[in-house]
């Protein structure tokens, strides 16, 4: 990335508005596309009734795990929520039905405890926050949750990014990753956020995914230093450690990415 890469990220999300995180669909390509317009501003998608989310042969209370190598579910923010460090216990943060980038608020599924009923009564969810990978519960009926079929991995030994639909690799593409002083967090997370760049021709392309990481060293940039997959007006540094922390493809590529991936897609970031 050039320049004030987290400063320049939020000028972008400020140029942007909001794509709508479908309910609970069934996690087709264009989820949550681009609504194709003149401006850098993308559309709200119509929404679709919420289905329940299905879960394993249970007993009452129980925890379960959500989420296998092929599908993951999303939850979204119906008006606010509060995570709790544990059903119930101990409340720790708070959000709004929009983020700060006045995007929806989506959150990832990891499990959930269970009512009487055997139907989630809790969410066990990732959450966009510091320190990164940290997680909590919402209550259910504060979320509307949808399946997601995308997966992503990048492998920063190999620069290299893949998405993976329904566990099939569908686009593997070189990217750039973070330079050695300001290096690519590792860890599992999440898209959290996707923005319409201003400027299509810029240093981060015509999109960017955010996802819930944040820099481990620019802890003093706007919103805590966020970290996404964007593209690039510089192809010549795909290969290398140049950035800020972001991950950067091809153009044509993270038009690809943000068809297939919607909101809610889990990243997996690697040595």
């Amino acid at each position: 990335m050039r320049g004030r890469l987290f400063a320049a990220l939020v000028l972008l999300a400020a140029a942007s508005a909001g794509v709508a995180l479908l309910t609970l669909g069934r996690g087709a390509a264009a989820d949550d596309a681009p609504t194709a317009a003149p401006a850098p501003v993308a559309g709200r998608a119509g929404e679709t009734r919420p289905r329940p989310v299905r879960v394993p042969a249970c007993a009452p209370g129980a925890v379960v795990s959500l989420g296998n190598g092929r599908i993951a579910y999303a939850a979204r923010v119906r008006s606010r929520v509060t995570a709790f460090r544990a059903p119930g216990r101990r409340p720790f943060a708070r959000f709004g039905r929009l983020n700060v980038n006045r995007v929806p608020t989506v959150l990832g599924v990891l499990g959930a405890r269970l009512d009487a009923r055997c139907r989630p009564a809790w969410y066990r969810v990732q959450l966009p926050l510091r320190p990164n990978g940290v997680d909590g519960w919402v209550r259910a009926d504060a979320v509307a949750t949808r399946i997601v079929h995308a997966r992503i991995v990048v492998d920063l030994s190999e620069r290299r990014v893949t998405l993976f639909r329904d566990g099939v690799p569908r686009l593997v593409a070189i990217a750039a990753i973070g330079s050695p002083s300001t290096p690519t967090p590792v860890g599992r997370y999440y898209v959290n956020q996707k923005l319409v760049a201003p400027d299509p021709l810029g240093p981060f392309g015509p999109v960017a995914l955010g996802i819930s990481a944040f820099s481990p060293v620019l802890e003093s940039w706007a919103q805590g230093g966020p970290i996404a997959i964007h593209g690039t007006n510089e192809e010549g540094l795909l290969g290398g450690a140049v950035s800020h922390g972001c991950v950067r493809v091809r153009n044509e590529e993270v038009l690809r990415l943000w068809r297939l991936a919607p909101t809610g897609t889990p990243v997996l970031i690697r040595m």
